[in-house]
């Protein structure tokens, strides 16, 4: 199975290094030297990790034949793919790889069907899992310990219990108006 590790980003310097966006839990297994990335598009690849460093709390990588900032350059936005075994488990007890969520059955605390995990946006700040619902609606579910308070992988499901408004429309909404309306307005004392 492939799995997406990491996206290059721009050139760093003039010796073929690029700045990489790492999208794997494991960098230090996946994006080593000697590794041999599949790429996306598959005409950019396939690379093979020469070097690895952090700078600046960036992980900049430079690839075999890639020499001078122009091939550095020219490889920006290729998303690095590697090659991974379906039975292979992350090391960590609450991880998990994308292939396992997607088609999870998503139902609340209380047993009532949400509908099932399609996809997984993995975003700067969190991950969201995209729920297809029965009625062919999608609804995106933070994968946050809060709203997400069980993955079984044994029953196929996710197990969640999300806030109001997250999957319904019985958001609850302050507002500094009464309820008629009229709301705290002070009266201008014109009576025109």
């Amino acid at each position: 199975m492939q799995l997406v590790v990491a996206r290059i980003g721009r050139a760093h310097g003039i010796k073929g290094e690029v700045t990489v966006e790492v999208r794997t839990d494991e960098p230090e297994l996946r994006l080593g030297p000697g590794a041999v990335l599949a790429t996306d598009p598959a005409s950019a690849g396939p690379l093979t990790i020469a070097t690895g460093r952090v700078h600046s709390g960036r992980l900049l990588l430079r690839f075999e034949g890639v020499h001078d900032r122009t091939g550095a350059e020219a490889l920006r936005n290729t998303l690095l793919i590697a090659d991974v075994d379906p039975e292979e488990l992350p090391e960590g007890e609450d991880e998990y790889y994308d292939h396992q969520l997607i088609d999870l059955d998503v139902v609340t605390e209380d047993g009532e069907p949400v509908g099932r995990i399609t996809e997984i946006s993995h975003l700067p700040t969190q991950d969201l899992f995209v729920v297809e619902r029965p009625d062919g609606t999608e609804v995106f579910v933070p994968f946050v310990e809060e709203i997400v308070t069980e993955i079984d992988l044994e029953e196929q499901r996710a197990v969640i219990d999300p806030p109001p408004g997250l999957i319904d429309d019985r958001a609850e909404v302050a507002s500094s108006r009464d309820a008629d309306g009229t709301g705290d307005a002070a009266e201008t004392g014109d009576d025109a």
